[in-house]
């Protein structure tokens, strides 16, 4: 389009035209393949209001909106199509728009692309008689921070707080937060005292922001330095958050004095513990199994009108159901509703497994089946519990079979964690072919391979004596996940030991420690036992040591699987010294470690010495089984089998 052919139009005024044409001749050939293509956008971009248009509007708003906002949307429109760069900027001198903190703020609102914002805001920096402030510079570190150019946002940062800009404990909590969002603790704490040195005292909520940050990301022994700091700086005080934050914080590193400290700290300054605070010192006592202490809790927090919420039941139901105290967790389940606090699916959830586990299943079938009038919507971990009862209780198959395509027709998908319900629940009770079909059926699904499952199905199958079959799932579960658990190798290294295969069971086990599957208790356990079984006693008492030294903890088990062994091969003497080392050390002996060594004695003959133990033991307060009577009697036997002479 010609220069002639504008004027002639009227679109743009003469000055206008010039500057274009200039921007033509200057302009890269891509950008004047831009101009041509959107030719007609920009001269009316370009266009100013019609006189008349202005007449007729002007009974409709008032004069600031008419001349403020037509030529903000322009620049914008501009910004969208040339971006930013020198096309920008002239823009920015044909509309006449004044460079202030008004104008950054309202560009970064706009929706743009994030460099030119970037871009926009370096270089508004530059312009003469113009710094940017606090407010332009949050505004760009928010919009940095919702493009998630964290690396960006942190150099943004560190230039505001370099700059002379006021920085106000406000800004100060909401760069924290961002930071701490963003996971970077370390530089969080680095610009909290930056600020802190050169800009302002922190306030309370400074102090909160990091406080929860801390404690969000793990940094707990850092969340009590802080909270020492902030009542020595004399400037500000801990408050609800801070007190919430830090009961919170030591409650989770189990350190149940401090946190009660603080609790009876924040009464003492005449502040309210609020609901969120009870119902986290509640679950804290609970996991100490200090019931009573939870209950006398739960019993002031609502003398001093703190109503519990759902959160707070459910806390207080699961703890009392875990202490085996049923009844009492079903009758606050009854409460709650009378006080008019509705229970949630996750309520629900714990007080269904609490009644399968007791053995109620009716109680928990029926509970169930009142989650709809309670407004409760059963989700997979709902059926999931109900399906664990059904197998805890003997249920017929049918029974779990049907509550399962109950599940699907519902439209609620299983997990991994139901299908490994049923697999182990069908290997406990001798359905092993239905096990296979369902960890076939997870396959199809595109569930990743559980290894839970396969654990369940290679035990019941070294249990019916199918090793080949158990060894081939075995080989499958690391083809498939490329390692196993340690709990698996120990369950292959058992059925191993006990099918006389000991050799491949130390193999196994060697080849567990190369892939670095570091061997857990249950896996010393069954090679010990294996080693046992062939009549091996000095190999066991080395692997015994070597896993204290690798500092996997013996347990009752281990000891007295060397117990049996030494019973068997070392004979009494060593069971007995071996017993008495036990009375001695922080693992105790058992019913079965008094029981092994009884059965010692008894091959011996040794009656009077397994009278003595016997005796013990029952001071010890152990009672007596079929085993221990069988022992003795053997005992018996033995000396009345022995010829009168020798007895004399």
């Amino acid at each position: 389009m010609s220069r002639w052919r504008l004027r002639r139009r009227g679109a743009l005024p003469s000055s206008l035209v010039v500057l274009l044409s200039k921007r033509l001749v200057s302009s890269s050939p891509q950008l004047s393949r831009r101009l041509k293509q959107t030719e007609n956008e920009i001269v009316q971009m370009f266009r100013l209001p019609n006189p008349r248009d202005e007449t007729a509007t002007s009974t409709m708003a008032p004069r600031y909106a008419r001349s403020a906002r037509p030529l903000d949307e322009r620049f914008v429109r501009i910004l969208k199509i040339f971006k930013w760069g020198p096309d920008a900027e002239k823009a920015l001198e044909v509309l006449m728009l004044r460079v202030d903190h008004r104008l950054v703020r309202e560009v970064l609102k706009t929706d743009v692309d994030i460099n030119v914002k970037i871009q926009f805001f370096r270089w508004a920096g530059k312009r003469k008689n113009f710094e940017h402030d606090s407010y332009t510079y949050m505004a760009l570190i928010h919009c940095l921070d919702e493009a998630g150019l964290v690396g960006e946002m942190w150099k943004t940062i560190l230039d505001m707080v370099r700059s002379p800009c006021i920085i106000t404990p406000v800004e100060l909590s909401d760069i924290i937060r961002l930071l701490g969002r963003a996971k970077m603790v370390n530089k969080a704490c680095s610009i909290f005292y930056q600020i802190k040195t050169r800009k302002c005292q922190p306030s309370s909520n400074a102090y909160n922001s990091m406080i929860i940050m801390l404690m969000q990301e793990g940094h707990h022994e850092k969340v009590h330095e802080l909270y020492n700091e902030m009542c020595n700086d004399g400037h500000c005080f801990p408050d609800t958050v801070t007190y919430t934050a830090l009961v919170s914080t030591f409650c989770k590193l189990g350190r149940a004095d401090s946190a009660v400290r603080l609790f009876e700290e924040m009464k003492e300054n005449r502040m309210q513990p609020p609901a969120r605070m009870y119902t986290t010192l509640i679950s804290m006592f609970f996991k100490s199994e200090n019931v009573e202490e939870a209950l006398s809790l739960f019993r002031e927090m609502r003398d001093q009108c703190c109503i519990p919420n759902v959160f707070t039941y459910t806390e207080l139901i699961k703890g009392l159901g875990k202490a085996g105290r049923v009844d009492e967790a079903y009758d606050f389940f009854l409460e709650m509703q009378q006080e008019g606090c509705r229970p949630d699916t996750v309520l629900m959830n714990n007080m269904i497994n609490i009644l399968g586990k007791a053995g109620r299943l009716d109680d928990a079938i029926r509970l169930f089946e009142e989650m709809e009038t309670l407004q409760c919507i059963p989700t997979v971990v709902t059926y999931n519990t109900v399906i664990k009862a059904l197998f805890e209780s003997k249920s017929h198959a049918s029974d779990v079979a049907s509550w399962f395509e109950k599940m699907k027709q519902k439209g609620i998908a299983p997990s991994s964690f139901t299908y490994s319900i049923l697999i182990d629940g069908f290997c406990k009770t001798n359905r092993v072919e239905k096990a296979l079909m369902l960890l076939e059926e997870m396959d199809e699904k595109g569930f990743p391979p559980c290894p839970a499952a396969y654990c369940s199905l290679i035990d019941a199958l070294g249990k019916a004596k199918r090793y080949e079959a158990a060894s081939e799932l075995f080989q499958e579960l690391k083809e498939n996940c490329g390692s196993s658990t340690a709990r698996v190798y120990a369950v292959m290294i058992k059925h191993l030991g006990k099918g006389g295969r000991l050799n491949d069971a130390m193999d196994l086990f060697d080849e567990m420690k190369k892939l670095g599957c570091n061997p857990n208790i249950y896996a010393y356990n069954a090679l010990m036992s294996g080693m046992v079984r062939v009549g091996m006693i000095d190999e066991p008492l080395s692997i015994l040591r070597t896993m204290q030294e690798q500092g996997c903890v013996p347990d009752i088990n281990s000891y007295n699987i060397i117990l049996n062994g030494l019973g068997k091969t070392g004979g009494p003497q060593r069971a007995m010294e071996m017993l008495s080392n036990m009375k001695q050390s922080k693992i105790k002996p058992d019913a079965v470690s008094y029981n092994t060594v009884l059965g010692a004695l008894s091959h011996a003959g040794m009656f009077e010495e397994a009278a003595k133990l016997m005796k013990e033991m029952n001071t010890m307060g152990f009672e007596y089984d079929l085993i221990t009577y069988s022992s003795i009697l053997e005992a018996i036997g033995k000396i009345d089998d022995e010829p009168t002479d020798s007895v004399r």
